[in-house]
């Protein structure tokens, strides 16, 4: 390591001061011997250390380690090797670590289509590296679980994707919004025929209503042709029963959408955030009619700052920014209950950034949008939640508001990845896939049933602090995400997930969308129960 040209002071060996060897009185003559340092860039003298000499190796191993855009930069800010130019194509220029990170960033399956003008749009829009785009990407795959196995419980109806992009639905289809052609229901998940050749990297639910987004940028809908569970004017008079390309995104590269209660709102590869519908009284950041039905940028303070994920309550937005200094949280739309986070209760009408997060030293990594409350985990395992505090939901060990987000204090000995929120409801999952509820306990669906009796008054109760879900360690096997049903009009279900491909649902059942059979008079299964389904 070349710590001359690094900074680093010259090490002294043993703590032993340097001295002439001739001051030193000595029996007999002894060869004189020189401390050589080890260079990167050297002239091949033994002793040195010449990593010049194979620079495409280097490369090759940078890239294939996978290493995280921050340990390419301490590697250029430790050693002149690999911060000079490396003289490789595509950009002579580059050194070591910036071609490392543009070759992983070229793995992305969304990266890959890029012109090489967009590519550098992108590169200046995050920063002017491609370590800094590398971690755009790469934040928004472990925020939205983007090209992985995925599972949604919607409002009474359900959406599967399997980890090669095919589509199963299963539940209420009133409007359509399975997606196979019919309006009746179905308690087994059938996959979209539709969509043959079509692979679907992420999917997004609402009342009757279902949106799905293609490995090409391409955004399909069916259901009521409203861009919100409400129906606005001669929006949701329409429905579609099988998977329409949604002809005003065509020329925006999606790879997000969420569906609030008043609007839908997609994030572009490029990190932009458009919205539609709810443009009355110019919320949202725009002035529109109620029935239009053209995407709309968010102007404001996230023009010009990149977004790796979104998040829709039941009439507000959540965005994930990244940026140089690192991630943050911006918020939109209706301000009841402190839902924002800013302290207040007052609506924004632009993206707001949360500081709190800078309060407690906080760096973002999921957020996650209730009907009334929401939460955040942070890279060190922390997690937050701000918002209307019924039933507990925010899990603080009482029902009371918190208008700016507070670190849910009963997990501190739990290092959380995930986090899904529902009506007031939440689910933790922590890093070594134990699952975590606590909130509403109506439909069941927090999986807290300590017997064997489906009619147990315990799996109805609320939770005031966070639980451990044991029925889910039962299953044997790391949970990776769970999903839960995010409207005030349907009773709650939920899917967990496994590492595996393994899906397990448990909660209202009434409609179908569990996936499973009910008996008898059953509307709900306490139990978590395996869905004959396989989306490894």
């Amino acid at each position: 390591m070349d710590t001359t040209t690094s900074g680093t002071p010259t090490i002294q060996y043993h703590n032993i001061p340097d001295q002439p060897i001739t001051a030193i009185v000595v029996a007999a003559p002894l060869p004189t011997f020189q401390r050589q340092q080890r260079h990167c860039f050297g002239n091949s003298i033994p002793g040195e250390f010449p990593l010049s000499a194979s620079p495409s190796i280097v490369l090759h191993v940078l890239t294939a380690c996978n290493l995280d855009p921050q340990d390419l930069a301490k590697l250029e800010a430790t050693c002149s090797f690999f911060r000079q130019p490396a003289n490789f194509a595509p950009d002579f220029d580059l050194s070591l670590s910036e071609l490392a990170a543009l070759d992983m960033c070229q793995k992305r399956a969304i990266f890959k289509p890029i012109s090489t003008e967009q590519r550098q749009h992108l590169k200046q829009r995050c920063g002017g590296s491609w370590k800094l785009v590398l971690r755009f990407l790469l934040a928004g795959e472990a925020c939205c679980r983007r090209e992985k196995t995925q599972a949604i419980a919607g409002p009474g109806h359900s959406i599967a994707v399997t980890s090669k992009g095919v589509v199963y639905s299963f539940g209420s289809n009133s409007s359509g919004q399975l997606g196979n052609g019919t309006t009746e229901e179905y308690w087994q998940p059938r996959p979209i025929r539709a969509l043959q050749g079509i692979r679907i990297i992420q999917a997004t639910a609402g009342a009757g209503r279902t949106m799905l987004i293609s490995d090409s940028g391409q955004v399909y809908a069916f259901g009521k042709d409203s861009f919100g569970e409400t129906d606005f004017g001669i929006q949701g008079s329409k429905m579609a029963t099988t998977p329409k390309l949604v002809e005003s995104l065509k020329n925006i590269f999606v790879v997000q959408a969420t569906i609030g209660n008043f609007f839908t709102a997609v994030l572009s590869r490029e990190g932009r955030v458009y919205t539609f519908s709810w443009g009355s009284d110019s919320k949202l950041c725009h002035q529109t009619d109620t029935d239009d039905v053209e995407p709309h940028p968010l102007m404001g303070a996230l023009e010009h700052i990149p977004v790796v994920q979104i998040a829709a309550g039941y009439c507000y937005l959540l965005c994930l920014a990244c940026q140089p200094s690192g991630m943050s949280v911006y918020s939109v739309g209706c301000g009841l209950g402190g839902k924002l986070g800013h302290g207040s209760r007052t609506d924004e009408k632009y993206p707001r950034l949360i500081e709190q997060f800078q309060v407690l030293n906080l760096q973002p990594r999921v957020v996650a949008a209730g009907a009334w409350h929401a939460a955040v985990v942070g890279q060190d395992g922390r997690v937050c939640t701000w918002g209307w505090g019924r039933y507990g939901c925010l899990g603080h060990g009482n029902e009371e508001c918190e208008s700016v987000p507070k670190v849910v204090e009963a997990l501190s000995d739990v290092k959380a990845v995930h986090v899904a929120t529902g009506d007031y409801t939440t689910f933790v999952v922590s890093d070594n896939g134990d699952v975590y509820s606590f909130g509403c306990g109506e439909s069941a669906s927090l999986g807290h049933n300590p017997g064997d009796d489906e009619e147990d008054e315990n799996m109805h109760a609320n939770v005031l602090i966070p639980e451990l879900v044991t029925l889910l360690k039962q299953v044997n096997e790391r949970i990776v995400q769970i999903s839960l049903t995010n409207s005030i009009y349907w009773n709650a279900h939920t899917f967990a997930l496994t590492e595996s491909g393994k899906l397990y649902a448990f909660g209202a059942g009434d409609k179908g969308q569990l996936g499973v059979e009910l008996v008898g008079n059953q509307t709900e299964r306490g139990k978590p129960e395996r869905v004959n389904i396989d989306l490894g």
